[in-house]
């Protein structure tokens, strides 16, 4: 009788073992009545699992509206040292490198005070690699479309935001030609689940004489939609020493932590 499905999309409840620890009873007392504000309002306070080096911007996942402290920053120590992800040629070498940054890790002690057992299991979170061969990936779009595009062609990049995800991707078939979006919708389409993210580029491998390939291999970066907190990226700053305000201030920007009650 609930609206909910048991994915993250509606957040899966996983049992009150770890969110009713000591250490967490005394961190909601030490910050009780403290409220996280920009310019007089609550921050809309979003999180995702791993931006993948640079944050999003709120409007290009929904509606069209900006948030002064959703805007794009590296999650790192300079914060404003990155390349433009909008344009493709940029999207594409940060995508296929590793560049550093605080959710870029493999410690197994840190990503499980973030991650439960079964997320573990995922270690190519930062930067990962889907492979789909020609009939695989033709007969995805169509069983999670319900559009028949026929033989897939090409998946062609339209528009990218500031974490160089995807919002607008061309899916070009032979009997059909289509813009999709935004990023949620994309990794719906791309996956029997949900893609990591949409910040990804395509490698076409084994191209017949017709043009056809026979391959798609995607590479992709980072895990969610990217906007406000990364929640591996917090991780890693809280092992370095930061302390939560630092932290939270690091991903929601120019805004306040006040003590409302």
């Amino acid at each position: 009788l609930y609206n909910v499905c048991a994915d993250d999309h509606c957040q899966r409840y996983q049992g009150i073992t770890r969110s009713s620890t000591q250490t967490v009873r005394d961190a909601i007392k030490a910050t009780w009545g403290e409220v996280l504000m920009y310019d007089g309002e609550l921050c809309d306070a979003r999180f995702s699992k791993s931006c993948g080096g640079v944050y999003e911007e709120f409007e290009n996942c929904w509606e069209p509206k900006h948030y002064d402290y959703l805007v794009a920053r590296l999650d790192g120590a300079d914060e404003m040292n990155f390349p433009d992800l909008t344009v493709e040629e940029n999207a594409r070498e940060w995508i296929l490198n590793a560049p550093e940054a605080y959710c870029n890790t493999n410690d197994k002690k840190i990503l499980s005070q973030v991650l439960n057992n079964y997320d573990q299991e995922t270690t190519d979170f930062y930067r990962w690699k889907v492979e789909y061969t020609q009939e695989e990936l033709s007969k995805l779009i169509l069983d999670r479309s319900g559009v028949d595009y026929g033989t897939i062609l090409d998946l062609e990049p339209v528009s990218r935001g500031t974490s160089g995800r995807l919002y607008r991707l061309k899916i070009v078939g032979d009997k059909k030609t289509q813009i999709i979006g935004k990023e949620l919708e994309i990794r719906r389409t791309l996956s029997p689940s949900h893609l990591y993210s949409s910040a990804f580029v395509v490698e076409k491998q084994d191209v017949d004489a017709n043009g056809v390939p026979q391959k798609f291999v995607l590479h992709g970066a980072g895990w969610g939609h990217g906007v406000g907190l990364c929640q591996i990226g917090a991780a890693v700053m809280g092992e370095k020493g930061f302390g939560y305000k630092e932290i939270l201030l690091h991903y929601f920007i120019n805004a306040s932590i006040d003590k409302l009650y």
